[in-house]
């Protein structure tokens, strides 16, 4: 069989735009662009649904309303049949079990689950039989590390694959730092800026970024840090940051399109999640040649060379992240050389390497 005339599907069902959907995204444009017979499957008025839209690409809506909606699996085994697709692509947790019911509707569909996270599938019995039925044809896992997790989990070894994550590694490379863009923000001129890219969210850390802002602070009032990114837990932590009197020196920016408009103003870049799949926004900040500080956790040790091409600490430890903060504001020539680094190490986590890694399991699973 011809892989581009197959017909290979992908299914999303989360409504705003993280890294998976980012990744998706990467996918299904470079799937369309060399003349493969592809199509998103997404929520309407999604993030994703409108992304296609605007780039013209093949999108196709199905309401999803919850994680075990049989009727979004009918509409979406009819897409599937209706198209003579022969292979979903499923890439959030949720469109996992859609995908699930797509495929007892059509057996002869290939299913491929793409675990983005490091989180134990032992919590739940329907969590555990997500991930271990035999519906599911392939498991592609982000870093090795998700793999591990799955092995220890008890999925069976043959189904799982390591494929990291990818990025564009040009892709903001027309912006550049801008003294309009700290005075939006109001961020002093002679500032370092310490920035991350994190969804509000639990693994992520934010409780450990604040503590060690503060630290930082204490011994370096000339350093504004400034998060970017959304979730359930924003009240929470900048109710945090204000018990912490962190005030105007740590700016929540809430979701932005424009990431590169931030990172090309960032001067260090922070990540302190304690489980992380992989930390693709680690990947964008090196390829705008970021020194990066990132804890020794999930995946992130994959994508960050401790003392090459960044600094990695303990995960839940505040004085160690404040630590490694303060030595790369203290050393300019050291950021410089770390960033550099960085700059170079990256490109092997471009995107088109991802392309043809999830290309050739397809063709694999599809000659069987």
């Amino acid at each position: 069989m011809n892989l581009r005339d197959a017909g290979i599907f992908h299914l999303d069902t989360q409504f705003g735009w993280r890294g998976g959907q980012q990744q998706a995204a990467y996918l299904l444009q470079h799937m369309q662009a060399s003349g493969y017979r592809t199509a998103m499957i997404c929520q309407p008025r999604s993030h994703l649904q409108r992304f296609c839209r605007d780039q013209e690409l093949p999108v196709h809506e199905v309401r999803v309303r919850g994680e075990w909606d049989g009727l979004a699996g009918y509409h979406v085994a009819r897409i599937c049949r209706a198209h003579g697709v022969k292979l979903l692509h499923t890439h959030a947790a949720h469109a996992h079990a859609i995908g699930l019911w797509a495929k007892l509707l059509l057996p002869s569909l290939k299913l491929v689950v793409t675990r983005r996270v490091d989180f134990s599938i032992r919590n739940t019995p329907l969590s555990r039989l997500k991930y271990t039925n035999r519906l599911v044809d392939a498991i592609v896992c982000i870093s090795d590390n998700v793999r591990r997790v799955m092995l220890v989990d008890g999925v069976p070894e043959r189904l799982l694959t390591t494929i990291h994550s990818g990025v564009d590694t040009g892709r903001h490379d027309s912006c550049r730092a801008s003294g309009r863009w700290r005075a939006r923000l109001g961020i002093p001129p002679q500032h370092l800026v310490v920035g991350t890219v994190a969804a509000l969210v639990g693994h992520k850390d934010y409780p450990t970024l604040l503590r060690a802002a503060q630290m930082v602070l204490r011994e370096n009032d000339q350093i504004t840090f400034c998060a970017l990114g959304d979730g359930h837990l924003a009240p929470r932590l900048k109710k945090m940051a204000a018990r912490l009197k962190l005030g105007e020196r740590f700016i929540f920016a809430g979701f932005q399109r424009q990431v590169g408009e931030f990172l090309a103003n960032y001067d260090i870049f922070v990540l302190a999640s304690h489980l992380e799949g992989l930390g693709t926004s680690i990947l964008d900040a090196q390829a705008m040649g970021l020194a990066v500080v990132a804890c020794r956790s999930g995946g992130i040790p994959e994508i960050v060379q401790d003392g090459h091409s960044g600094i990695l600490v303990p995960p839940r430890n505040p004085a160690a992240l404040a630590q490694a903060i303060l030595a790369l504001a203290a050393d300019r020539r050291q950021r410089i050389r770390l960033g550099e680094q960085a700059r170079h190490w990256v490109q092997r986590f471009g995107v088109q390497a991802m392309v043809a890694r999830y290309l050739a399991l397809y063709r694999d699973l599809l000659s069987r």
